[in-house]
């Protein structure tokens, strides 16, 4: 593994003059900054996407940001005074965060974006900065996404090794709690954690259902409702699942997974052709 510095914000400007010779792609890790039960710190998800962004970078020997620490949190604030420490930046902020780091990277010379994005609901506000980017500069952008909550494949093996009926992957979990472990270990408070699970908002009655944290509910045995819930509604705890059953040896194993899952995404991403159409961003001072 190459042990340069791959991170933008610790090279200097000639350095990253050197290193575009290298490579045109830019890893831009994006989390948030919410309440994870009671045992992990706000800022669970913004230590998972640096890690495994600098992982892969340095594994594919491309460059990378530092984290956007802040996401689109809307539903984990909890109620007024509560005092959770959640910051949320409205869709339209982050919108803008997003769209100018990389109009600044693509003026610099960089053609590929890849946003390595660990919080899910920040989805809900990418799309169209994908979309306005590759229609005004013609880079190539996207989004790697984490391997949690229901799209798992990636940790199938691991899951495999959860008890049977144990929420694993969700917000707090087994494996998000055994991620941290890996990242952060000091942060973790395991005296602290709880198991608890979803539920359908007490308010909608009991012909509904939920088990995770999407944004949909269950009623008569279909799951196409979205109704925009508040996490406190239908988690008490902000924990799906049982951090009990972490260990740091998961951690590590789901960190590798998704570094080299990602770095060989990467590498793929190499060899696709881009050819840029305005670099410009006259609107950067607005």
């Amino acid at each position: 593994m190459n042990q340069r510095s791959h991170n933008l914000m610790e090279l200097t400007a000639q350095e990253v003059a050197e290193r575009m010779k290298e490579t045109d792609i830019v890893l831009v890790p994006v989390g948030s900054h919410e309440k994870h039960g009671y045992h992990l710190p706000l800022g669970c998800d913004s230590y998972q996407a640096f890690a495994i962004a600098k992982g892969a970078a340095e594994q594919a020997n491309v460059l990378h940001t530092n984290v956007i620490w802040t996401g689109y949190s809307p539903h984990h604030m909890h109620r007024v005074n509560e005092g959770t420490g959640t910051i949320t930046l409205r869709g339209e902020t982050l919108r803008r965060v997003l769209y100018d780091v990389a109009r600044s990277l693509i003026f610099h010379g960089f053609n590929k974006i890849v946003y390595v994005n660990m919080h899910g609901s920040n989805i809900k506000v990418m799309d169209e900065v994908l979309r306005r980017l590759r229609y005004e500069t013609g880079a190539f952008v996207a989004v790697y996404m984490h391997a949690l909550e229901r799209d798992t494949k990636l940790l199938a093996d691991l899951l495999r090794e959860c008890p049977t009926g144990i929420i694993p992957a969700w917000h707090a979990g087994q494996i998000e709690t055994s991620i941290e472990m890996s990242c952060v270990p000091e942060l973790v408070k395991m005296e602290r954690a709880v198991k608890d699970t979803a539920h359908a908002p007490a308010y909608l009655g009991a012909a509904f259902s939920k088990t995770d944290g999407t944004a949909t509910v269950k009623f008569e045995e279909a799951e196409n409702i979205v109704i925009p819930m508040e996490h406190h509604e239908y988690c008490d705890s902000a924990t799906i699942g049982d951090p009990h059953l972490a260990t740091r040896e998961m951690g590590d194993r789901a960190i590798k997974l998704m570094v080299d899952h990602c770095a060989h995404f990467v590498e793929a991403v190499k060899k696709i052709n881009v050819e840029i159409k305005d670099r410009d961003f006259p609107e950067r001072a607005w």
